[in-house]
């Protein structure tokens, strides 16, 4: 009987830890947005989740797609340039990263 446990304990462990690493194999290094004319902003997603918890940037789960999903789709929801400017420069300001223009925006 404990043999079995251990197996079955072992097997579970082993296949939760698969999907985890799944999860994760797909979670890209940076992310790019695209932001007319002030130039490209290139996000370095690593470093990103290093410094929080995914749910403050995902606040409707990763499922629910890419930022511009809604934001800029449904107006009762802020547009991507003030909801990037609101959560991205005030968490800069906070915790003391580029809140500069030409510091994010790369033509």
């Amino acid at each position: 009987m404990k043999q079995l446990f251990v197996a079955l304990l072992s097997t579970g462990l082993l296949s939760f830890s698969l999907l985890i690493g799944a999860a994760f194999a797909e979670v890209p290094s940076e992310v790019k947005f695209p932001s007319g004319k002030m130039g490209e902003v290139t996000f370095n997603h690593t470093s990103h989740q290093e410094a929080g918890t995914c749910a403050v940037c995902h606040h409707t789960g990763v499922e629910a797609g890419a930022c511009r999903t809604c934001h800029g789709q449904d107006t009762a929801i802020p547009d991507m340039k003030k909801a990037a400017h609101d959560m991205c420069k005030n968490c800069h300001k906070k915790d003391g990263g580029p809140t500069g223009c030409k510091d994010c925006h790369v033509k």
